[in-house]
């Protein structure tokens, strides 16, 4: 029998297959986020084809996709995400300008003092 343990270590390794997860939110009748749409391999393609097309920001974050891809679409988020999820609407509420940045006002960003 062939010994194969050089093909081992010179084969690729098996390439990550890509997932996706699209969340929506409107915080005035929303509860929590939900799944908007969740796919692997070709559909996590198209989903973030149809994001980046819809100038829509995307970030990963392989733990975070892991937990929400098992949700059904119209899901809202599990209280677990919810701390990964509201960090990454702040980041996306700043960058659209939607929500103002606290290290450019001073009251916020000073501590307070007593004497």
């Amino acid at each position: 029998m062939p010994d194969t343990r050089q093909d081992r270590k010179t084969a690729a390794p098996p390439a990550k297959e890509t997932l996706a997860v699209a969340l929506a939110y409107k915080p005035e009748s929303d509860n929590a986020p939900t799944v908007l749409a969740s796919g692997c391999g070709g559909i996590a393609e198209q989903i973030l084809e149809v994001a980046r097309a819809r100038d829509i920001h995307v970030r990963e974050d392989a733990d975070l996709v892991q937990l929400l891809r098992v949700l059904e679409v119209g899901s809202e988020i599990p209280v677990a995400a919810f701390a990964a999820v509201a960090e990454i609407l702040v980041y996306l509420y700043r960058a659209n300008g939607a929500l103002p940045d606290p290290s450019n006002n001073p009251v916020a960003s000073t501590p307070e003092r007593t004497s």
